[in-house]
């Protein structure tokens, strides 16, 4: 791809057609800029994966012209692949004092702390980086310092949102005001880069105001233990768990590492102050039912933290009949199987559990259709470019803002060079993108031969068999075969019977070039397979020479 020195390009490598993951591209005189470097979480399509890592291909080429990653907030979806691929890039990152905290554990945590250059930026801070300038606006989320980013360049400005929300009555944090976003519509504003998560929701996201309220009103008429599941993250939910639970009389405990390392870097950066004192297990198991609340992570259904292990009996804390569980969070698409297994599980112990449909106990942190509407009046962008979201979710935003007068939305998803300046917005070029895969301790593709072969394993089983050979050539004894998966049960032996003849029947003499035999082998023992199963497992052959 060339790039002219007199344009203004986006590019995303990631978060585009896809939540999560984002990775947003900006070249400006031949100079580019990354903003965020985030990370999803795996699926069944991918065995034995918990990370999904953007493929950076693109930009590594570039590296001598990137000049920086700016982060806009603490979300693993922006901040998460960091610690595996920044050090590659060797650019400097900047953000601002919260996020950057979290940043500095992972590259500790990484043994990268003084291998990566890490820029804490004040709230509201600015900074230049070649061709851009960078000023951070703070905007309302569900994790402390949300940030957009007004970016500066020869061509105009771009108002970048990362993820947000409006909110009346934020609890953590100073969002701009209208009259402060408006400022910004006014200096011009030549395109809108817009978180496009619930375009699909008519109403606001909601006040985290209205939660805490909410969730004291539900804490005060249970008599019972009681556990709040949320996203750790969420560092406004937890100023308001905390201010429940003193208001409700009850001493807190916090179970989840990811939650204390939360509230460890919020009091750092100044957040947090007066959140009441917790205990440890062992007290709160042993205070009175009506006097505890309990702050676990685990609210997706992961098997390994602590509310599923509390659900599985496998954890310190223990919930008996008629405890309470308090689901203060969104069920993530995707998540509805982890999540009901384990709330199965919690129902079989007779534990009585609250969603967020049945008490208003949670809040988004992305913008309905009403905030968007706001955030457009005030910004009054030329070009809309929605990031953010699935395919659905960004076509979606484009229709929305022409509806609400924004004369040039433009669609695109990962790989897609847009051009904003001059004569934009364009599609001018398409560029591979991909993912990679954190395999233990490995970073691999997605689609290489490690993944595409274990999901080959996983649907269709493996058999692998061991033939000797004589000096002559010949086949020595009986092959030895081992099954793994292959749907056979009680016909295994008859299947193996007939392997080991159709191998003598055909094979007789010498067996002649070793890698055509292995071959041969390898079919004549799938097809039989196929025949027995109608699966294709994966064979693996091993031939033993004297």
């Amino acid at each position: 791809m060339s790039v002219s020195k007199n344009e203004l390009l986006f590019l995303a490598l990631g978060g585009s057609a896809e939540i999560g993951m984002n990775v947003n591209l900006y070249c400006c005189n031949g100079k580019w800029v990354m903003v965020d470097l985030g990370m999803t979480f795996a699926d069944p399509g991918y065995p034995g994966i918990d990370l999904i890592l953007p493929d950076l291909e693109f930009i590594e080429k570039r590296a001598d012209d990137l000049l920086g990653i700016v982060l806009t907030h603490g979300h693993e979806d922006h901040i998460g692949a960091i610690p595996y691929l920044a050090g590659d890039l060797d650019v400097p990152l900047y953000a601002t004092p919260f996020t950057a905290g979290l940043i500095r554990r992972k590259l500790e945590e990484a043994g990268l702390e003084n291998d990566v250059e890490l820029n804490i930026i004040p709230n509201e801070g600015s900074f230049e980086l070649g061709p851009f300038g960078f000023r951070y606006v703070p905007l309302a989320h569900s994790i402390a310092e949300g940030n957009g980013l007004v970016i500066d360049t020869p061509h105009g400005k771009i108002f970048h949102t990362g993820d947000w929300k409006l909110d009346e009555e934020p609890l953590l944090g100073t969002p701009s005001t209208p009259e402060e976003l408006s400022a910004i519509g006014d200096e011009g504003v030549l395109a809108l880069v817009c978180d496009s998560t619930n375009v699909f929701n008519n109403q606001p996201s909601g006040s985290e105001g209205d939660v805490r309220r909410n969730l004291l009103k539900v804490v005060e008429n249970i008599d019972t233990r009681i556990v709040v599941t949320t996203f750790a993250s969420n560092a406004a939910r937890l100023q308001t768990l905390g201010e429940v639970a003193k208001e409700s009389g009850r001493t807190l405990c916090v179970a989840g590492r990811s939650l204390n390392r939360i509230i460890e870097n919020s009091r750092e950066s100044g957040y947090l102050k007066d959140f009441p004192p917790t205990v440890d297990f062992e007290e709160a198991m042993n205070l009175p039912r009506k006097d505890v609340m309990i702050v676990a992570t685990g609210g997706q259904g992961e098997t390994r933290a602590a509310l599923g292990r509390i659900a599985g009996d496998t954890h310190k804390i223990k919930l008996a009949e008629g405890d309470h569980v308090l689901f203060s969070s969104k069920q993530i698409p995707g998540n509805e199987i982890a999540i009901g297994r384990i709330q199965n599980q919690l129902a079989e112990k007779g534990v009585v559990m609250v969603m967020d449909r049945q008490a208003h106990i949670h809040v988004s942190g992305h913008p309905g259709r009403p905030e968007l509407a706001e955030m457009y009046k005030w910004i009054r962008p030329e070009i809309l470019v929605p990031v953010h979201g699935e395919i659905r979710h960004m076509k979606e935003q484009a229709r929305f803002g022409k509806e609400q007068g924004i004369s040039k939305p433009i669609f695109q998803q990962n790989g897609d060079v847009v051009r904003l300046a001059p004569n934009g917005p364009k599609i001018v070029g398409q560029e591979r993108t991909g993912r990679l895969v954190l395999d233990g301790d490995v970073i691999l593709t997605a689609d290489g031969k490690t993944l595409n072969q274990r999901r080959k394993i996983a649907y269709n089983g493996v058999i692998a068999i061991a033939i000797g050979l004589d000096k002559n050539g010949k086949i020595s004894g009986e092959p030895m075969l081992s099954l793994h998966g292959v749907p056979l049960d009680e016909d295994e032996e008859d299947f193996l019977d007939e392997i080991c003849a159709s191998i003598d029947q055909k094979f007789p003499k010498s067996v002649g070039d070793i890698a055509k035999f292995s071959e041969a082998i390898r079919l004549l023992v799938r097809r039989a397979a196929t025949e027995w199963t109608g699966k294709k497992p994966v064979v693996s052959v091993l031939i033993v020479e004297a």
